[in-house]
């Protein structure tokens, strides 16, 4: 149901997207993810009746039935010239501190202005970050071929916002937004698999859900080793199995000391993975 509220965040919303178009005269990126906020962002510009141009930029590690969904709603499908693995298998494994995966795969320019379907509601972090519905940015240096104007169409919706909006609307969402009666679960969020970004017990769990991408991980990281023998990696860990051991399972030094440190020998951490993940890790 569109409540008056929710409909003058609507109007607001389609303001906004005109006002752009008003300005500019070239086309404008809908950055479309295949989440349930970039469906609402693109529908949204379709009814502005804005000239733009919705692209989706492949990560190679987004959600099964994602790329189906981004084909079937005819979005533009951009993909960077290194896969996912590809780039473990030249940095290393990404971390929170190390976000090498983004800058690379979806942090980069393609039009001047772009709609982003950021929402303060998400977390503290984008609450506190965003503070106006449009904002410049650079993608590298600050030099002008560079710049991109973000907007922001659904900054201050909320949760039951999107979800009454999509019912209203009638929106075919992403197979990860619904559960198994065929109801829509907003709360669920659209993300690269087994991010470092998720929660570790959030990010244990997609391994464990989705065995291969810890066995590509493995390969990709082995890959890294091999080639980069001055690496920490390298200095750190024995193998790559004690590497990932430690990437994925362990949040502090201390923690992880008193597993790979002391009297005894070091367990198997191969044989460890294996029992974690149901799924034999031999590269």
């Amino acid at each position: 149901m569109i409540t008056e509220k929710l409909q003058k965040k609507i109007d607001r919303s389609i303001r906004l997207l005109q006002s752009v178009q008003k300005r500019y005269d070239g086309e404008i990126e809908v950055a479309y993810s295949g989440g349930k906020d970039s469906d609402v962002i693109l529908q949204l510009a379709k009814e502005a009746g804005i000239r733009y141009r919705a692209i989706y930029k492949n990560t190679t590690i987004d959600p099964p039935g994602t790329l189906g969904h981004v084909r079937e709603m005819g979005v533009e499908i951009m993909r960077a010239r290194d896969s996912f693995f590809h780039l473990v298998a030249q940095k290393g494994f990404p971390s929170r501190f190390s976000r090498f995966c983004c800058e690379k795969l979806k942090e980069y320019k393609v039009l001047d202005k772009s709609v982003i379907g950021v929402r303060k509601a998400e977390s503290r972090k984008r609450n506190e970050r965003y503070n106006e519905p449009t904002q410049c940015r650079y993608y590298g240096s600050k030099k002008e071929e560079n710049h991109v104007e973000q907007i922001y169409p659904i900054l201050d919706w909320t949760d039951e916002d999107v979800r009454d909006f999509i019912i209203d609307r009638k929106l075919k969402l992403a197979p990860i937004y619904y559960n198994q009666g065929g109801q829509i679960d907003v709360q669920k969020r659209l993300g690269c698999m087994c991010c470092p970004l998720k929660s570790r017990r959030k990010r244990i769990a997609e391994f464990q859900e989705y065995p291969k991408i810890a066995k590509a991980y493995l390969r990709a990281g082995q890959r890294f080793m091999d080639t980069h023998p001055d690496s920490m990696a390298r200095k750190r860990y024995d193998n790559v199995y004690e590497w990932f051991t430690r990437d994925v399972f362990y949040s502090s030094n201390a923690d992880w000391n008193k597993v790979s440190t002391g009297l005894f020998d070091k367990p198997d951490f191969k044989k460890f993975l294996e029992d974690k993940f149901g799924i034999d890790l031999t590269l």
